[in-house]
């Protein structure tokens, strides 16, 4: 349990660096906020509906194999950080935001794909 506690941690950590690394590259200023455009009510209903819809789906995936599970956590991430991510598309015209948003978005459906690896 503490082992995966403190990769968690580590995975936390890289992100962020990773966040950082990836802005320097490409030159993406992140000035804007969802929340200072019209588009704020948009992504909190957005992400309320995606949660509801995952919570209500979870309890017949956790009773599942291990396979299961993992398309679940890939489905809800690919959701949510696509959700974002077009959202900032739309809403933050002068920003390359949403370009982040992506390469985590792949980063991390090929991290959950190979967490057995880690673990």
């Amino acid at each position: 349990m503490v082992r995966i506690f403190i990769l968690f941690i580590v995975f936390i950590i890289l992100a962020f660096l990773l966040d950082r690394v990836i802005s320097k590259l490409l030159g993406i200023d992140k000035k804007g906020k969802l929340s200072e455009t019209s588009g704020k009510n948009i992504d909190r209903w957005g992400r309320v509906i995606i949660f509801i819809i995952v919570i209500c789906i979870f309890p017949f995936v956790i009773s599942k194999d291990t396979n299961v599970i993992k398309w679940f956590w890939i489905l809800y991430l690919s959701l949510l950080v696509g959700f974002q991510a077009i959202l900032e598309w739309k809403y933050l015209k002068n920003t390359k935001q949403y370009i982040s948003s992506l390469i985590f978005l792949i980063l991390g459906v090929i991290v959950i794909y190979n967490i057995e690896y880690f673990l």
